[in-house]
């Protein structure tokens, strides 16, 4: 190899080494580290099993969901849209306003887990508005790309299949 050559090569070897991530940096945080956190509602869609799609909480949806390092998450989604109720007392409500504000929010707590081979998350719902799901689980998929959260649950409480997406709270 003549001069020119190993200085040309040798060139190139520095600058690749200097671009390739190294250590830490190089290794991919597994999917429980990349959930870890505060989540903003972005949208969320569903679909009944005959194919009709609904946007249970409007077009604009506003929620949080947080996954703690502990294994305790909490979630709330809810239809900005929902009508305020004429007497500011949530116990005092008409029937057609509670339906209103039970139809257009969930909110759920509970404790998760992760399954880095199938990357899926699974609740445990400890509590929530609806009380038929205390002490079952769900299993959902989830891609984290970035700030951004998709969430597949396949199984809904209202028997839907959902699909959200979050972005990182900051």
């Amino acid at each position: 190899m003549n001069r020119s050559s190993f200085f040309i090569f040798s060139t190139i070897a520095t600058l690749a080494l200097a671009v390739m991530p190294t250590g830490a940096v190089a290794q991919q945080k597994s999917l429980k580290e990349q959930l870890v956190g505060s989540w903003i509602l972005v949208s969320n869609a569903a679909v009944a099993p005959d194919g009709t799609k609904h946007q249970l909480f409007g077009p604009n949806p506003k929620g949080l969901l947080v996954f703690d390092a502990t294994g305790q998450y909490s979630q709330i989604l809810v239809n900005p849209a929902v009508p305020k109720f004429k007497i500011n007392n949530r116990l005092k409500g008409t029937p057609e306003e509670n339906t209103a504000a039970v139809q257009g929010t969930t909110a759920t707590f509970g404790t998760w887990t992760v399954d880095e081979a199938s990357k899926t998350v699974t609740v445990r719902y400890v509590g929530g508005m609806f009380p038929n799901q205390a002490g079952s689980e769900a299993k959902r998929t989830a891609v984290v790309t970035g700030d951004e959260l998709k969430i597949n649950n396949p199984a809904t409480a209202s028997g839907m299949k959902s699909d959200s997406v979050y972005r990182r709270a900051k």
